[in-house]
């Protein structure tokens, strides 16, 4: 038997990566797992693999992540645990940087979480209540990113260091009734984050990273369900997680 038998999770950016991860470390340990991305072809493959609730969505969109909320508790019956796992990194200089990137860092990494936060909010505390275990779970995703700020950085740090502190003020908000909202906060991990940023910056971000031996995605996904499976007693509000030779 798992942790989380009889629990609904819903997972976004789930179709790679650490949210591919974790929908699996939490199906490994009895959920049903909603997995939400844009690329339907990946979430289909996830989804037979673990018998997930596939769910194609943009939630850029307000609509569209609503919609995966509620397509979840509409069709899986409930919902215990949301990890807030999509995001994009795209670093370089701010001098001559199109606005365009930063458009979407703020779209998918504040708008996209904070759309499904609330959208999810009614149905934690509700499954807090009435639930097998007594507590539910958000976890969002950050980063290192979201502690330090760095040149070349800025627009992503901006982003990052929100997420740790809208997930804070929820945190404190919601203890006493049982929502338990912790921060993940990875260094470099081998994903594929840095594929989206433009040539020259990608170039410039293997050299930096090259003598790094990276995370990989399961790393992180083992934290997360180490995070959800904990008593109702246990809170783990935030996990700083590096390389071991990466020092900054």
């Amino acid at each position: 038997m798992g942790e989380l038998d009889g629990t609904v999770a819903l997972v976004t950016g789930a179709s790679s990566g650490i949210g591919e991860a974790t929908a699996r470390a939490l199906a490994r340990q009895g959920a049903k797992v909603a997995i939400a991305a844009r690329r339907r072809d990946r979430l289909e493959a996830l989804g037979g693999e673990i018998g997930g609730l596939v769910i194609e969505a943009d939630i850029t969109d307000r609509d569209q992540a609503i919609g995966a909320v509620t397509q979840t508790v509409a069709e899986l019956g409930r919902l215990d645990t949301v990890i807030n796992n999509a995001g994009v990194m795209l670093l370089g200089p701010t001098e001559d940087a199109p606005l365009e990137e930063w458009e979407r860092m703020v779209a998918i990494n504040v708008q996209g979480l904070l759309y499904v936060a609330h959208a999810s909010i009614q149905p934690l505390l509700k499954a807090a209540e009435d639930g097998p275990r007594g507590v539910s779970d958000m976890v969002n995703v950050s980063s290192i990113a979201g502690r330090v700020a760095r040149r070349g950085s800025g627009v992503y740090n901006l982003t990052k260091h929100g997420v740790g502190a809208v997930s804070e003020s929820m945190r404190q908000e919601y203890a006493d009734r049982h929502l338990r909202v912790s921060l993940v906060e990875p260094g470099a991990v081998a994903t594929e984050l840095t594929n989206h940023l433009r040539p020259e910056i990608q170039e410039a971000s293997r050299e930096r990273f090259k003598a790094i031996e990276r995370l990989e995605s399961e790393d992180i996904a083992d934290i997360i369900e180490f995070m959800v499976t904990r008593p109702r007693r246990v809170a783990i509000n935030e996990v700083m997680v590096r390389p071991t030779n990466q020092e900054w």
